[in-house]
């Protein structure tokens, strides 16, 4: 099963989330990420936290959707609807889902205040994707209605 998290930018959160997939998902679940206009380079406070989590970031990069290694089963966006941020549609026939959470990259203030909202998103997102990983998959991989009601689920989400 193939994932593709989408945002703009492609330098944090959907980094995030993908490293984290990869990471921690089972065997045939696979992250990709991808952005609708991606920066071309990840930012360093996301290879930071990662890299201070343990999980391995090697062979990430920001990246256009026109450049991924395989085709997606489920897209989930997670740029922030909230902030008027647009968020893209990925043409084509997949499951989708949106799990948005603010961009760390446009946070301001003192070091350590955005180090804090990196961390807020990082967290976020694991929560999210800790619940889904907790889900019946072998199961419900073969059951795309169950499968796509369960990733926007208020369990997923944390409403």
């Amino acid at each position: 099963m193939n994932i593709l998290f989408l945002c703009t930018g492609n330098s944090c959160r959907s980094i995030f989330a993908e490293a984290l997939l990869n990471h921690l998902a089972p065997q045939g679940w696979r992250a990709m990420s991808a952005g609708s206009h991606p920066t071309g380079k990840i930012h360093p406070l996301t290879l930071a936290l990662l890299a201070k989590e343990g999980i391995a970031t090697d062979g990430y990069f920001s990246k256009s959707w026109e450049q991924l290694p395989a085709v997606p089963d489920i897209v989930i966006t997670v740029c922030a609807e909230a902030a008027g941020e647009f968020c893209p549609a990925y043409p084509g026939p997949v499951l989708r889902a949106h799990w948005g959470v603010e961009d760390p990259a446009q946070a301001r203030g003192t070091t350590a205040e955005i180090e804090a909202v990196f961390v807020t998103v990082y967290q976020k997102l694991r929560r999210r994707m800790e619940a889904f990983l907790a889900l019946p998959l072998a199961e419900l991989q073969h059951d795309r209605v169950r499968l796509a009601a369960a990733l926007n689920s208020p369990e997923i989400l944390g409403e």
